[in-house]
């Protein structure tokens, strides 16, 4: 989609500093069907922006949050949604890096610049403006910038709430990209791509000639893929219960298929025979502690031929601990599992210290490692330039009125992304 700036700034003058209605999906309860209804969104404040959203997508932490899965972070009326892309209405007081007009991508894991964190090369996390699902209000003044018709204050959710035709977000929660780049695109670049994508070039740093598994082929376990694929990773494995979900692999460069539904051994164990000992990389993105323990099984080991682990020692249900006493024999191996799947509290990794010396690692990711404001728009050139193919994650495009539908489709697994027209 083409919006000139000209003509974008033009009606900004009249929406700027004003309160505006406007339609967004409203979440009233756990598992309450979105209501679409007019709310009222507040001008920003110091150090905001005020964005009129033209495409917003459902991933599944909008999904579990909508469920209310963790009744700690629920949050009612509240505003969901956190993948969008849209055109900067209005800037409150010292924003300089935007104006009105300007294309822009939302991201919930923010970037001040200037926290201890945020001048870190080594994380990409921000002490003021870090995800937070406990958050519900903007950090000026602890209040929102929704309201119902009579008044009433709806909830903020992931520093983004995109679910709305114009939304208030902290200017370090929101980058400026090239005009030229497809903004229904470019909404998949707040949340799925760049965390699949990011996992396997910033935290993984996969290799080239590298073999990779990846559990759990949603949007982001197909986005680890399509990053491993640019890498040259030369073996990507897709693990997932859903063989409806190999079609989509092939197209981003998954050489191999496992349904675990089909085999009669572990996972690990099938992974194992097909590399000759495991994978360089594992990526779990499902949120499933057995699973997290098939992919960490799953990468390298070289086994002495003489070991036995069902008569060296108990097997718990869960852990099976990689060095025996009995025996003392270590397993040597090597390989890194990286955590991409939202894991409920409070559940315990279900690992053996001693594991961790025998040369395996695991490591957890957020936004991919990605910087948003300093890294997103060289990641949304490479789109461009078509280094990664979008295409592929866009599986639905629905009107924004139909958000219920979306939501149900991402529930039955028939979708990836269902874009939707704001």
């Amino acid at each position: 989609m083409d919006v000139g700036y000209h003509s974008y700034e033009t009606e900004s003058t009249h929406t700027a500093g004003k309160v505006i209605t406007c339609k967004a999906a409203v979440a009233w309860g756990p598992g309450q069907p979105l209501v679409i209804e007019d709310v009222q969104v507040a001008p920003p404040q110091k150090m905001e922006v005020r964005v009129k959203v033209l495409f917003t997508s459902i991933c599944h932490t909008d999904l579990s949050s909508w469920k209310g899965e963790n009744e700690a972070q629920r949050a009612y009326p509240r505003i969901l949604g956190h993948e969008a892309a849209g055109i900067v209405e209005s800037v409150g007081e010292g924003v300089e890096d935007m104006k009105i007009g300007d294309h822009v991508i939302p991201f919930f894991q923010g970037e001040c610049g200037t926290c201890i964190c945020c001048r870190s090369r080594k994380t990409n996390l921000c002490q003021k403006f870090g995800v937070n699902p406990l958050k519900s209000v903007m950090v000026n003044d602890g209040k929102t910038r929704f309201s119902t018709m009579d008044g009433n204050p709806i909830f903020h959710f992931l520093n983004t709430s995109t679910f709305s035709q114009y939304t208030v977000l902290d200017s370090a929660c929101l980058v400026k990209i090239d005009t030229k780049a497809p903004l229904e695109k470019m909404s998949l670049l707040s949340c799925g791509v760049s965390t699949g994508v990011g996992a396997a070039w910033n935290v993984a740093n996969v290799q080239p000639g590298s073999s990779v598994a990846i559990f759990g082929l949603g949007a982001v376990g197909l986005a680890v893929a399509e990053g491993a694929r640019v890498r040259g990773a030369s073996k990507i494995i897709g693990v997932d219960i859903n063989p409806s979900k190999f079609f989509k692999g092939k197209a981003v460069g998954i050489t191999e298929f496992i349904n675990p539904k089909d085999l009669d051994v572990p996972v690990h164990e099938k992974i194992g025979a097909i590399t000759e000992g495991g994978v360089d990389y594992s990526f779990e993105c499902v949120g499933n502690l057995e699973v997290l323990r098939e992919a960490f099984l799953s990468t390298h080991t070289v086994t002495p031929s003489s070991y036995h682990p069902a008569s060296d020692f108990p097997v718990s249900s869960i852990v099976v601990p990689l060095y025996s006493s009995k025996c003392g024999m270590h397993i040597q191996g090597w390989g890194l599992t990286v955590l991409l799947g939202i894991h409920p509290s409070p559940m315990l990794l279900p690992l053996h210290p001693m594991e961790l010396f025998n040369g395996r690692q695991i490591v957890g990711s957020i936004f991919g490692g990605f910087k948003g404001k300093t890294q997103l728009p060289k990641l949304a050139e490479q789109c461009m330039c078509g280094t990664l193919n979008l295409d592929e994650f866009i599986t639905h495009e629905l009107p924004f009125h139909n958000i219920n539908e979306a939501f149900q489709l991402l529930i039955e697994g028939k979708s990836l992304r269902c874009l939707l027209h704001l």
